[in-house]
């Protein structure tokens, strides 16, 4: 069912109250100056839910109290039916897919026969620090298949300019030896996801080898569109890729939740764009509760 304008003012107002850290799932941390973590080499673990206290005590404006999880898919179920999105929109690296190996194991055995001597806390140090660098005017990272930056990455994090061991390793990441499926169940809950008539799309910060990855999982059946920011040219958290992916799945941004694992990437982008957003790995830990939460049964 469209929204009427006057209900989609009313939703944007109650996302407002409702998405506030501590009242939409898990976690309640702090992390708005934690700088985006870089693909390959994510902490995956939950944040911490220590200033959940502080939360609870924030006052809000007049006539604003916070509202949890219930009243909120209520709230869109009055909107929408039973089921509470219309589309799905899933970040790749860190909630779809996952590194097999740490990348600092794979720098070092892939560069020790060409002379790479870092240990691997010093790869991972450098990788870090050359990954937080600006990058070009146009703060691009990924445009096309990346080549120039990652050129940049791995010969900064090793020390080695070698043409030869930076296409062994670029080569390396579109394998499936590289990654895997973050959540074994994936392909059957989007399988139901589907069947229920909710559209699915990936969204990413990611060069053009996101596509052939896919097919080398074979998971790229299962979405409906994949939104790539080296193709769109707008990096999370830039709303113009989460529009994008609406606008392939021909969906207003409003009837599609986005998870994904990073909250100033993922989360807020997100719901800068306009859509609804949870926090993988603290709002949800699995597909099959993505699929619940908007009334899906798998």
């Amino acid at each position: 069912m469209a929204l009427m304008a006057a209900s989609r003012t009313e939703l944007r107002r109650f996302l407002n109250r409702t998405l506030k850290p501590g009242f939409i799932g898990g976690s309640n941390s702090n992390d708005s100056t934690r700088p985006a973590a870089p693909p390959f080499c994510r902490d995956f673990s939950s944040s911490s839910s220590s200033s959940a206290a502080a939360v609870a005590n924030r006052r809000e404006p007049m006539g604003f109290e916070p509202v949890g999880l219930k009243e909120y898919l209520d709230y869109r179920r009055s909107l929408y039916g039973e089921i509470t999105h219309k589309a799905v929109l899933v970040d790749a690296a860190g909630t779809l897919l996952a590194p097999s190996q740490p990348m600092a194991q794979i720098y070092r055995e892939i560069g020790e026969k060409y002379g790479v001597q870092y240990s691997e806390t010093e790869i991972l140090n450098r990788y870090r620090r050359a990954y937080a660098q600006p990058w070009g005017k146009s703060r691009l990272r990924y445009v096309n298949d990346g080549r120039p930056f990652w050129q940049y990455i791995v010969s900064s994090s090793t020390g080695c300019s070698d043409s030869q061991y930076f296409e062994e390793v670029y080569s390396y990441y579109t394998t499936n030896k590289a990654w895997h499926l973050c959540d074994p169940e994936a392909g059957k809950v989007f399988e139901a996801l589907r069947k229920a008539g909710v559209k699915l799309a990936v969204v990413s910060n990611f060069d053009t080898r996101l596509r052939p990855l896919l097919r080398a999982l074979n998971c790229e059946h299962w979405f409906d569109a994949v939104a790539v920011s080296a193709e769109v040219e707008a990096e999370k958290p830039n709303p113009t890729i989460f529009v994008k992916a609406c606008e392939l799945l021909g969906i207003k941004p409003e009837e599609a939740v986005h998870v994904g694992d990073d909250r100033r990437n993922d989360v807020w982008g997100a719901r800068d764009a306009g859509c609804d957003a949870w926090l993988w790995g603290s709002d949800v830990h699995s597909f099959k509760e993505v699929a619940q939460r908007i009334g899906v049964k798998v």
